[in-house]
């Protein structure tokens, strides 16, 4: 035992057990719970289920806690303030049961990663399992033991601001991502102090709101929640994620917080899932708005027989769940269920034992903390452009001026939900420049926008005038914080304010433009993109994205990420996303354009296909996109047989050569496509990915074990089955680009 846990006991004595946490035997704990649960009161029972937020207090909470009628409190980040709420539910309760403190630490508690759409893009599970790790030994130190991550909700629609909080558009990168960020907040074991319990969220199909818009409802059919939106969901509950939330929307006119199907015979009978299921914040009470139910009665009683165990602050389940017993429309069964799901994470947690923190203030910006923050902000950040190997910057550099909204805004690079983020903490690239290079370079800062969506001209004309002067331009723009997260929806994703101007303005200096994006989302930036030398684009980067960037601008770094989204060339083409179906009428790109159309009288058809008159053929930059300061060839796709039954493994191997100049690494990925089937099927569908380290001159074999059974979906019959037929697989650098084969199963 260290000091500093034993100086806490003895200065809690006799209130808790100091022995250190030991790995809880499933057994001991079921018998446990079904002990705790005979001595319970209907009341008590009632109030494990009541979730409130003191917001910092807990003065107005002590009389409910004391009377057992809150079973979990958010927003509760000062240590001494747990510990006296534990006190009062351990010491005063009659049962003694302890609280459940959470809080909404998604990508960081102090310091902060990228934003999980930013980790998605380094296509790197340990560094998502790093970042959440990092979050829970932060977090825990101050008494938090549950999170409200990973969102997991498969986003395809970049005017949807919670797209910043997701793994991106495809399925199998969320659940593989999902995972990892699952494994690091729950650690090796749920009651170590330092592990959290993960909430897989938003359970589901938050991600397909109606225009993007939040809250707003989808119309997502069965077959396309089991093949899309379900399974990063059922990855996370069969690793072991401690708890689901339930999300805001209706489907098909049935708000998630009162889906018997999702909630009862997928999560609970299907997926045998044993975990806790909370709703989101008020989504209870909400439904009365939905238009749903009648009144918080009514939502409560729909919530819990759908297989909802925890009302978050709405309180309609500890204002009405007695009644709704005593009128028989909720059993006490139901009821024992859902309590049972909490006991259980509350001893697997290991909070009988030791519901106290320990204040471990040394942990929070901890220098190996600081390097992981650093290496996911590298590996997070995309190469789009890079015309006359701009980038990296050498020697011959000697003035350098650096311009944009973003370049020295310390709150904004943290991104969207950083409740616990001190922008005191975070290194900026102007800041990580100045440190790292002024006594070699000449910077000049000249920001020309205050902020993002500042429209002041004054600026500019100052940026532009240095930018005469200098050898070459660092432009930081994108979006402030707030522009992204929830309820900050979008219905232009163009660059906010005058930014476009700036870009275009310097362009015509005749200097070389390397503009750098820091953004929640995707942004239509097409017109940057063409008046750009080189464009690295960085997902809000968190606390270290200042030197990340500046390490990636001179080639310490080099360029790793790739699109976890499709970047749509306009705001009119959302939602886009790789895998979408052929259509009896795929466009040919032989098409005419509306730029292209003859000014002749008369003409009619400008070819009957599905595409865009304006915006073109295909997207910005598809899914998987990304360049490096290397280039890497694939030769040579071999696959292990052309024929495979459904119990066999597909071997596919391809050779990637760095033909560059620069050691670096290749996301190497693997798409399939299910030529014909009982349902039409994706165009591609990522099956795998592997990132690959190569120096200069460098070849490897990259391998993959496919099994066939993983090509299975939801056919028309709605049974999961892998159809035999015809397939072809693709490995290579994007899902526009590789090498190909074809290949059969049967049966």
């Amino acid at each position: 035992m260290n000091i500093k846990r034993l100086s806490a006991c003895l200065l809690l004595l006799p209130l808790l057990s100091c022995a250190e946490p030991q790995e809880a035997k499933e057994g001991d704990v079921e018998s446990r719970v079904d002990a705790l649960l005979k001595q319970m009161t209907l009341q008590e029972k009632i109030g494990q289920m009541n979730q409130l937020s003191p917001f910092g207090g807990i003065e107005e909470m002590a009389g409910l806690i004391k009377e057992g009628k809150v079973g979990s409190l958010l927003n509760l980040t000062d240590p001494g303030l747990v510990n006296k709420a534990q006190e009062i539910a351990v010491k005063e309760s009659r049962l003694g049961i302890p609280l459940l403190m959470s809080r909404d630490v998604i990508h960081g508690y102090k310091t902060i990663f990228p934003i999980p759409l930013g980790q998605a893009a380094t296509f790197n599970p340990q560094i998502a399992k790093d970042g959440a790790r990092v979050a829970a030994i932060e977090a825990s130190a101050d008494g938090i033991r549950w999170t409200f991550a990973p969102m997991i909700d498969v986003s395809r629609d970049a005017r949807w601001g919670r797209m910043a909080e997701s793994c991106g558009e495809d399925p199998y990168l969320s659940a593989v991502m999902g995972t990892a960020m699952v494994m690091g907040f729950q650690g090796d074991s749920l009651n170590d102090p330092t592990s959290m319990a993960a909430c897989a969220k938003h359970f589901v199909g938050y991600g397909a709101v109606e225009s993007g818009k939040d809250y707003n409802s989808t119309f997502i059919p069965e077959r396309v929640l089991r093949n899309v939106y379900f399974p990063p969901f059922e990855a996370v509950a069969k690793a072991g994620c401690a708890t689901f939330m339930t999300s805001f929307n209706d489907n098909d006119g049935v708000p998630s917080t009162a889906n018997k199907f999702i909630l009862k015979d997928v999560l609970r009978k299907e997926w045998n899932y044993d975990g806790m299921v909370v709703t989101d914040w008020a989504s209870a009470a909400e439904m009365i708005a939905h238009g749903f139910c009648k009144d918080e009665k009514e939502a409560a009683e729909k919530a819990i027989n759908a297989g909802v165990d925890m009302d978050m602050v709405s309180s309609v389940f500890i204002h009405n769940m007695e009644a709704l017993v005593k009128e028989k429309k909720v059993s006490e069964a139901t009821i024992d269920d859902a309590v049972r799901n909490i006991l259980r994470l509350k001893f697997r947690l290991g909070l009988f034992e030791n519901p106290y923190v320990d204040a471990d203030q040394s942990v929070k910006y901890a220098e190996d903390h600081l390097a992981k923050a650093k290496e996911a902000a590298i590996q997070s950040a995309i190469l789009l452009k890079n015309d006359k190997q701009t980038l990296p910057l050498t020697d011959k550099i000697r003035t350098i001026v650096v311009t944009g909204p973003l370049a020295d805004a310390p709150h904004d690079q943290l991104g969207t939900w950083v409740f616990d983020g001190e922008k005191e903490h975070t290194q900026t690239p102007l800041k990580a420049l100045q440190e790292m290079y002024g006594d070699k370079i000449r910077i000049v800062y000249e920001p020309g926008l205050a902020y993002s969506r500042d429209k002041q001209r004054e600026g500019i004309t100052k940026a532009v005038a240095a930018a005469r002067n200098a050898d070459i331009v660092l432009a930081f723009v994108g979006e402030e914080a707030i522009l992204s997260g929830e309820a900050h929806s979008l219905a232009d994703l163009n660059l906010q304010g005058a930014q476009a101007d700036l870009i275009s303005v310097l362009s015509q200096t005749g200097k070389p433009v390397v503009t750098i994006v820091m953004a929640g989302r995707p942004l239509t930036i097409g017109k940057q993109v063409e008046e750009s030398a080189a464009v690295l684009y960085s997902f809000h980067p968190g606390t270290m994205g200042g030197p990340a960037l500046v390490d990636l601008l001179f080639g310490t770094a080099v360029p790793s990420g790739k699109t976890p989204v499709t970047f749509p060339k306009m705001t009119g083409q959302s939602p886009i996303y790789y895998a979408h179906h052929h259509t009896g009428r795929a466009p040919s790109e032989q098409e005419i354009l509306i730029d292209e159309i003859p000014l002749e009288a008369g003409q009619t058809s400008l070819g009957c296909t599905s595409f865009y008159m304006d915006a073109g053929f295909g997207p910005l930059f598809p899914f998987g996109y990304g360049l490096s300061y290397t280039t890497f060839q694939y030769d040579r796709i071999n696959i292990s047989a052309d024929k495979l039954k459904t119990t066999d493994t597909l071997i596919a191997s391809v050779d990637i050569t760095n033909t560059g100049k620069y050691a670096g690494t290749e996301v190497v990925q693997l798409y399939i496509q299910d030529k014909v089937g009982s349902v039409t099927r994706p165009v591609k569908e990522l099956k795998g990915f592997k990132r690959v380290d190569l120096q200069p001159g460098e070849k490897q074999t990259v391998t993959f074990s496919l099994p066939v059974s993983e090509l299975a979906f939801w056919n028309i019959d709605m049974q999961k089955v892998v159809e035999p037929g015809d397939f072809t697989i693709w490995l290579g650098t994007n899902s526009q680009e590789g090498l190909s084969a074809d290949f059969e199963v049967i049966n």
